[in-house]
């Protein structure tokens, strides 16, 4: 796995040896990108399901400003700070060993707002949607923030209210929803 485009480009990622985590593999991750604008000019970007780092850590490479990189494995976040090192730009990122919920509180209690929000969590259907529920009742996305709701080819997500559906991919065994904030 690696950066695909941007500032980071071309560099290889360390990943998780273990079952516990699905990395998004590059060719999802370039589809994905390529799909909402490859580039982009500033932001705060959130991945609730951190892993690898490899999503936040790319729409940094691809000009957001910052990236929170939350996930609840402390061997995740000893890899994503691995791969955040290999940025030589630490102070982007922020690593958080805490669960989902448990750094949506501390988000809202500090006042951060998000512009794009990745999400790719275990048991997926049920938890994106009291994540994305959760999102709104904090105030935690900007005007039209994007939230990028990754799931195996079985799952099917239904509408949201407060979110418009943009873009359904479904590529090889994933099925990626790309939502907007209304």
């Amino acid at each position: 796995m690696r950066i695909i485009s941007g500032k980071y480009a071309k560099r290889n990622l360390f990943t998780l040896k273990s079952n516990a985590t699905r990395p998004t593999s590059d060719k999802v991750k370039e589809s994905l990108f390529n799909s909402l604008g490859q580039f982009f000019s500033g932001g705060k970007v959130l991945d609730l399901y951190a892993g690898s780092g490899a999503l936040g850590i790319e729409a940094v490479s691809r000009g957001y400003d910052q990236a929170f990189l939350v996930d609840v494995s402390g061997q995740a976040c000893k890899i994503i700070k691995k791969n955040v090192d290999l940025t030589k730009e630490p102070e982007r990122f922020k690593v958080i060993k805490t669960s989902d919920f448990r750094a949506l509180k501390q988000f809202a209690e500090e006042g951060e707002i998000f512009d794009l929000v990745f999400l790719d969590p275990p048991y997926a259907k049920e938890k994106i949607i009291k994540v994305m529920n959760t999102l709104l009742e904090n105030n935690l996305l900007a005007p039209h923030a994007l939230v990028i709701a990754e799931t195996d080819e079985h799952t099917d997500l239904p509408e949201v209210e407060g979110f418009e559906l943009k873009k359904d991919h479904h590529l090889g065994r994933t099925k990626v929803k790309v939502y907007e904030r209304t």
